[in-house]
């Protein structure tokens, strides 16, 4: 996890050229935004209620552009991470909480990765799902070796092939598919149908909006870059890091929206689609066995990806609110405990993906406040701070996300959802 320093490319080098030799951290952090948790929330908004929440994908996109920026732009301005900056700001009791509820978002984003990773491994070599899951914690293991032992440069471009690997995996179907597109566009109008749709909205807005990343990409951004006090250098980074974002949110939202469009043209009215392995049969049986298995690739990159970035993003958390650095191989043994467990008694794990979503979508305030306020703060961010322009979006954001979570959560308690 230590800082990684960037030598500033020379004057003479095409502007074009320098900002594409600083792109990656986001695509490391967009490696959250396309998870098996979206596969499942996605599909299941598709085949249930056609293009009726496309708005929910295309709102919750902007808002991951604006997020993944500002959290970009605190680790450049301030050098540090958010975990860091909160764990200065919060009295021992307040951290240890604040760790305990950031630390289960961690283990509820594993569930979804390592379960959604067994099952691809299922699809294509009929592997149960419990060594499955074990298998997928092993490889993981591998791929976060290549980050400690090499450091992040390497690990990013390993993040962004695998990357490559979901989008086609998830997009090559959409190009088979009969979408009606006068429809998908009508889709684009806020509306809700039912307290079911509701909750498959908040599940889709946890699976866009992670907070993990949120927590994660102002570190990557700091050990990528290193820590300047130059405030030129600082805003060549920040150009570049506006334009990493916007490249890697618009890779990962195009894969949302494909993943709905796709079942709500190929898979509405089919049965058995609330579930990955109903989803694939029927991709399969609408669209024939060779987009089913390159389907499953992709969900096998992407199981294997998020998995290896969620541990990534726990060490950070760990660090920067306890200040304790266990090694991110050994958080990685530990956080898959649960996700295997999940596996071995049985519980259904599509409903477990959509279910672990839900949580991550409640979680998702208690980053978002803070990093707005520290990033509108004028005394630690300096000129970097938020304009009123930005200040004002972001409160639209966060007011947006916890109504949504509120509504949520009073469905799920009077048993709607």
């Amino acid at each position: 996890m230590g800082s990684m320093q960037v030598e500033r490319p020379e004057s003479g080098r095409p502007r074009k050229r320098r900002v594409a030799s600083l792109l990656g951290p986001a695509f490391v952090a967009a490696i959250a935004y396309v998870d098996p948790g979206n596969v499942a929330a996605n599909l299941s908004a598709g085949a249930q209620f056609g293009y009726l929440l496309v708005w929910v994908l295309a709102i919750a996109n902007v808002m991951a552009v604006i997020v993944q920026y500002l959290s970009a732009k605190l680790g450049l301005a301030t050098g540090r991470s958010l975990p860091e900056l909160l764990g200065e700001r919060l009295p021992r009791t307040g951290r240890l909480l604040y760790w305990a509820q950031a630390e289960l978002v961690a283990v509820a984003t594993d569930l979804a990765e390592v379960i959604g990773g067994a099952i691809a491994l299922w699809i294509l070599f009929a592997i149960p799902l419990l060594p499955a899951g074990l298998i997928v914690g092993i490889i993981s293991m591998a791929l976060l070796g290549v980050q400690s032992r090499n450091g992040q440069r390497p690990f990013e471009f390993m993040m962004m092939g695998l990357l490559l690997i979901i989008t086609i995996g998830f997009m090559v179907g959409l190009f088979f598919s009969p979408v009606n597109w006068h429809a998908a566009a009508a889709g684009l109008v806020p509306r809700f149908q039912g307290a079911h749709s509701v909750l498959l909205a908040a599940s889709m807005l946890g699976a866009t909006v992670m907070p993990h990343a949120i927590y994660l990409h102002s570190s990557l951004v700091r050990d990528r870059h290193g820590v300047s006090t130059d405030s030129g250098r600082i805003r060549d980074l920040l150009h570049a890091s506006r334009w990493d974002v916007v490249l890697a949110l618009v890779v990962a939202g195009s894969v949302n929206i494909a993943m709905l469009l796709l079942a709500a043209a190929s898979l509405s009215g089919v049965t058995g689609t609330d579930t990955i392995e109903g989803a694939h049969a029927a991709i399969e049986n609408a669209l024939g066995p060779a987009v089913g298995t390159i389907f499953a690739i992709g969900l096998l990159a992407s199981g294997l990806a998020s998995t290896s970035v969620g541990s990534y993003a726990g060490a950070s958390i760990m660090d920067g609110l306890l200040h304790m650095r266990i090694p991110v191989l050994l958080r990685r043994a530990i956080t898959l405990i649960p996700a295997l467990i999940i596996l071995a008694i049985g519980i259904d794990p599509t409903w477990a993906l959509v279910l672990s979503q839900v949580f991550l979508s409640i979680g998702i305030p208690f980053a978002l406040i803070p990093l707005a306020r520290l990033t509108s703060d004028k005394k630690l961010m300096g000129g970097f701070a938020n304009k009123t322009p930005l200040r004002i979006t972001t409160a639209v954001v966060v007011i947006a996300i916890i109504t949504l979570n509120t509504v949520l959560i009073y469905l799920t308690f009077i048993g709607q959802a």
